[in-house]
């Protein structure tokens, strides 16, 4: 059974895993890169969206690899592999060979997540999705892909063109892609020119534009303008699925699961729902981040992950229910993205949160009915869900001792004790032992000053409409 949001052409965006250091490489973001050739900036353009918020100067990406389809040499079962490289390192030592290859050699198995099990087709809708390999010690590379039949007559097997970065910007990468995919139409050779130009220029600062001059065959020159978003915790989301798929009471009981850093799996038949599903889930605990296992598309061969102790938050293809219903799990809550229900809960998801917030969060999700952009969409799903955390933890700064160098230590007692709500501080003495809300204190602590970023404004705001309200309350006395 088709789900009901499942979109033949869509960005899936996936996954976030921690490989064990065996299967990864010590991940280093690449070093800083001055803009040269055909590279010019130009003047501000309009605010985009973007995850993180790196400093510009880096290299766009440090790979591009084409991944197909190979046929093994037993049986009738097919091997994603490797057949294009750029740029080919040469002269590395021997440590960093050790490291490319590991790198190289995890990378197949999440461009084709969905199996070995493939025939060739005479058509395929394209699809563009992205994962993140996060090694142990945190950090991170991300694989951008498209994945769409090559040019050619007949059956023949779909392959991936993947892009290997550091850096975290789904739109702009998207557009990439898209350039790669209009040469691809022509020929590899047409490719590496547009490849080797955006290698060589610097990823631009927040909210700058970076054109790359082009030229393509029968064509001529093309100026390429990609634009760096100014900030954002949103650029990367997409919640039209997550709307189609559940409703906003059972997006909630996801949200509060999520909270507590409890285990989360979502069923879907396509890697698009999946994968867009479980992005946008994660991205309504922001300010928070999941530390823990985070893989939309659980690749065949890893479905043992859902016999993890430890929490997580995965993606598997409904062809795989079966498996993971038969496996042994305990406080799981188990998705169906295609019918809309839980297969599986704890039993207590629509207690985890305070009644009042629970309320307020749902009546703002329901008076979104005219709504028309993406981008006002996810700014009025998130908008409630950034509210929540506003009013709960929203005084953290207020609550961070520092010493003469600078360094902070959070006051943990006074900060629960802070809250007048009795059911607001029962909620928050259990979010402050969660990693969520750990690995972000401990990153106040060392900042001197509160990050001047989305949910510092609007703390600024919630605070100044309180006082607002107090100066009205006095006048009407």
């Amino acid at each position: 059974m088709p789900c009901r949001s499942e979109k033949m052409e869509g960005q899936v965006v996936g996954g976030m895993f921690r490989l064990f250091r065996n299967r990864l490489p010590r991940l280093r973001a690449g070093p800083p890169q001055d803009n040269r050739g055909e590279a010019v900036k130009e003047p501000e353009r309009a605010q985009e969206l973007c995850l993180p918020n790196f400093a510009g100067g880096q290299h766009f990406f440090e790979y591009l690899l084409v991944v197909s389809l190979k046929k093994k040499r037993s049986g009738d079962d097919y091997e994603p592999t490797i057949t294009y490289q750029f740029p080919k390192r040469e002269n590395l030592l021997r440590g960093q060979q050790e490291e490319e290859e590991r790198l190289l050699g995890a990378i197949p198995l999440f461009c084709f997540p969905d199996g070995n099990e493939w025939a060739p087709l005479t058509e395929y809708p394209r699809e563009t999705f992205s994962f993140v390999l996060t090694n142990v010690d945190g950090s991170r590379k991300i694989g951008y892909c498209r994945r769409l039949l090559p040019a050619g007559r007949g059956p023949r097997l779909p392959k991936v063109y993947c892009i290997i970065s550091c850096i975290g910007c789904f739109g702009l990468f998207s557009k990439i892609l898209d350039e790669v995919e209009k040469r691809h139409q022509i020929s590899m050779a047409v490719i590496y020119p547009f490849m080797q130009g955006l290698r060589e220029a610097a990823f631009p600062a927040p909210g700058k534009t970076v054109t790359l001059k082009s030229f393509i065959p029968d064509s001529g020159t093309e100026f390429i303008s990609l634009t760096r978003p100014l900030d954002s915790h949103l650029e990367h989301v997409d919640f039209s699925s997550l709307l189609q798929c559940l409703r906003f009471e059972q997006i909630l009981q996801i949200f509060a699961s999520a909270v507590l850093e409890r285990k989360i799996i979502f069923l879907a038949e396509g890697l698009s729902t999946l994968s867009q599903c479980i992005h946008a889930a994660a991205a309504l605990l922001y300010p928070f981040s999941w530390a823990h296992t985070y893989i939309p598309v659980v690749p065949e061969s890893l479905l043992a992950t859902v016999c993890c102790p430890t929490p997580f938050m995965v993606g598997v293809q409904m062809r795989f229910r079966q498996e993971v219903m038969d496996s042994p799990m305990e406080e799981v809550l188990l998705v169906n993205l295609c019918e809309g229900t839980f297969l599986m809960s704890v039993g207590d998801e629509k207690d985890i949160l305070p009644p009042k917030l629970q309320e307020d969060i749902l009546d703002s999700l329901s008076q979104g009915s005219d709504l028309q952009t993406s981008e006002q969409i996810n700014e009025h799903v998130s908008g409630p869900f950034v509210q929540f955390f506003v009013k709960t933890v929203g005084h953290y700064a207020s609550y961070i001792k520092r010493e003469a160098n600078g360094q902070g230590h959070f006051q943990e007692r006074a900060f629960c004790k802070a809250l007048t709500s009795k059911t607001n501080r029962r909620f928050v003495k259990k979010f402050v032992k969660t990693q969520l809300f750990s690995l972000f204190i401990q990153e106040a602590e060392k900042s001197k000053n509160p990050p001047a970023g989305y949910f510092q404004q609007k703390i600024l705001e919630y605070e100044e409409q309180k006082k607002q309200k107090k100066s009205r309350e006095k006048t009407v006395k």
